[in-house]
């Protein structure tokens, strides 16, 4: 294992770094825009990540949110985490309203569909997504509520 993934794995289990939000993101969208998307702070992990594009629900605004991301089949799997915190992100109730969702990914942009995934194949791809990021079994832990997945493939 990349030893830059295992640190990455037990940083992003501490019950401290949500405080850090903001500047954790606020440093990635800055390499990302300075890039043009190819460059990611989970890069040098050997963790993947993608920028999801959706306008807000309620202003309408395109909003891009970097999100760790575990690729799958032709598409991706991305989970409503907010690192364990009680209430779900707010990009996963954008994406559920979206009509034409866009992903960035290693500097390339496409149009995706979205599904939430439930029952037995939300299951099947919570163990891929696990496997690809152990801490969102802890960040489950946290919090009392269902954490979203949803499965984004290439229109």
């Amino acid at each position: 294992m990349n030893p830059m993934r295992w640190m990455a794995i037990k940083l992003g289990a501490q019950p401290w770094l949500p405080r850090y939000s903001k500047l954790i993101v606020g440093a990635d969208r800055f390499l990302q825009r300075i890039s043009r998307g190819r460059v990611t702070i989970m890069m040098a992990t050997g963790l993947h990540e993608l920028v999801l594009q959706v306008p807000g629900r309620k202003t309408g605004i395109l909003r891009s949110t970097p999100l760790l991301t575990v690729p799958h089949g032709d598409g991706w799997l991305i989970v409503g985490s907010n690192w364990g915190a009680q209430d779900p992100p707010a990009w996963a109730g954008n994406l559920r309203a979206a009509d034409e969702p866009t992903v960035t990914f290693k500097g390339r942009t496409v149009a995706v569909d979205a599904r939430e995934l439930a029952g037995p194949e939300r299951d099947e791809k919570w163990a891929i997504a696990v496997a690809g990021w152990p801490n969102y079994a802890r960040y489950a832990e946290r919090t009392e509520r269902e954490l979203p997945l949803f499965w984004l493939t290439p229109r």
